[in-house]
C-alpha cells in the first residue's frame, strides 16, 4: 500500500452554514475511495485524533476530522477549548448532527470520492457516531467506548445528553463497536444493552469487548491505553471499513 498522503487544516461550512475548521487526510494516489467523517472526543480536536484521522487515510480514504468546538473557543488550545465547552454543557446534538452531516457533503464532493460514508468516534464521539448515523444516511458507523448510547447520565453530569434509546431503530448502517469490559461508562450491562436493541431491529451490528481494558484504551498518550486491545481494534476497523465503504473491487 502506497502510504503516501496530504493533511492539512481546512475550513468547511458546518450546520448552518457556518464557517469552521476541519482537519483533511488524503491519500495521495488518484484511485476512488470512500470517506470517513472522524469525530474528535470531549478533550477535543487535539493531536491525537489528527493522528487517527492521518491514519484513516494509510487505510486509504479521505478523513476529514471537523473541529466542533470551533464556534465557542476559535484557534483555542483543545485543552482551553474542551473546557469552554463543558462550561456551556457540551456540543448540542443537532448542531452536533449538522456538522458531520456537512462534513460528509464535504468529503462527497472531493474529487475520489465513491460518495460511501463511514463514521468513527471514540468517547463522546462514540455516542456521536451512532447519533449521526441515526439521523443521517450513511454506510458504517464504528463507536469506540462512548459513553451513553445507552443508560442515564447520573444528575452532577456536566454534558446535557440523553441516552439514544429512543431512536437506535432509526440507526443507517452497520454498526462496529469495541469497548472496554473494565469501562464504566459504558459499562458492560450498557453495551450488553445497546447490543441487544440493534438485534431486535434487525439492525447489523459487529460487537467485541476487550479484557483488561477500560475506558480510552486507544489512546496512546494516556496510561488508559492498552496495546492489545488497541491493535486488535484497529484491525477490525480497518476490516470493517474495508466491507462497507472501500470501492469494490
Amino acid at each position: 500500500m502506497d502510504e503516501a498522503l496530504r493533511a492539512e487544516t481546512i475550513r468547511m461550512s458546518g450546520a448552518g452554514g457556518v464557517e469552521i475548521e476541519a482537519y483533511l487526510a488524503r491519500p495521495l494516489g488518484d484511485d476512488r475511495r470512500g470517506g470517513v467523517v472522524v469525530i474528535h472526543h470531549m478533550p477535543g480536536y487535539d493531536r491525537a485524533t489528527k493522528e487517527m484521522t492521518r491514519r484513516l487515510a494509510v487505510l486509504g480514504y479521505d478523513a476529514l476530522c471537523p473541529n466542533l468546538f470551533w464556534r465557542e473557543a476559535p484557534g483555542a488550545d483543545p485543552d482551553d477549548a474542551s473546557a469552554a465547552v463543558r462550561a456551556l454543557g457540551g456540543v448540542p446534538d443537532e448542531r452536533l448532527v449538522g456538522d458531520v452531516a456537512a462534513a460528509a457533503d464535504h468529503l462527497r464532493q472531493l474529487p475520489q470520492a465513491t460518495g460511501r460514508i463511514g463514521v468513527i468516534g471514540h468517547c463522546s464521539g462514540g455516542r456521536q457516531a451512532v447519533l449521526t448515523g441515526c439521523h443521517i444516511q450513511v454506510d458504517a458507523v464504528v463507536d469506540c467506548y462512548g459513553a451513553y448510547v445507552t443508560g442515564d447520565p447520573p444528575p452532577d453530569w456536566p454534558l446535557r445528553v440523553t441516552n439514544l434509546v429512543p431512536i437506535l431503530p432509526k440507526l443507517s448502517a452497520p454498526v462496529l463497536g469495541l469497548f472496554g469490559n473494565e469501562d464504566r461508562t459504558p459499562s458492560p450491562e450498557h453495551v450488553d444493552e445497546f447490543e441487544a436493541i440493534l438485534r431486535a431491529n434487525g439492525k447489523q451490528s459487529e460487537f467485541y469487548r476487550y479484557a483488561n481494558a477500560g475506558h480510552g484504551f486507544f489512546a496512546v498518550d494516556r496510561t488508559s491505553y492498552r496495546v492489545v486491545a488497541a491493535v486488535d481494534g484497529w484491525e477490525r476497523i480497518a476490516s470493517f471499513f474495508t466491507r462497507h465503504i472501500a470501492p469494490e473491487v
